[in-house]
């Protein structure tokens, strides 16, 4: 993965973003703030990660997979994006 690319910075501010939600949760847990607002946050970091990965799968179909479609190497990309397809829609 280009590390420079538009979807890496975009895909590595969100995780960046969660993080720090997620240092504000252990503070809310070790405050013993309300539950529901807790859930809120955790929700929000859920969120977060949700997005990441998406942006992370992307740019892997517009370069590591139209690259290995180009050279006629496409099967095992395809395998693996059917891979993760599989746990996401096995969450449902």
């Amino acid at each position: 993965m280009d590390h420079c690319s538009k979807a890496s910075v975009e895909a590595l501010s969100l995780i960046k973003t969660a993080r720090g939600q997620m240092d504000g949760i252990v503070r809310m847990i070790e405050e013993d703030r309300y539950c529901i607002d807790v859930s809120k946050q955790v929700l929000s970091v859920v969120a977060l990660l949700k997005k990441a990965n998406l942006v992370v799968i992307r740019q892997h179909l517009d370069t590591c997979v139209k690259d290995a479609v180009r050279e006629d190497k496409g099967e095992e990309k395809i395998e693996e994006i059917a891979s993760i397809l599989e746990k996401y829609l096995g969450n449902l």
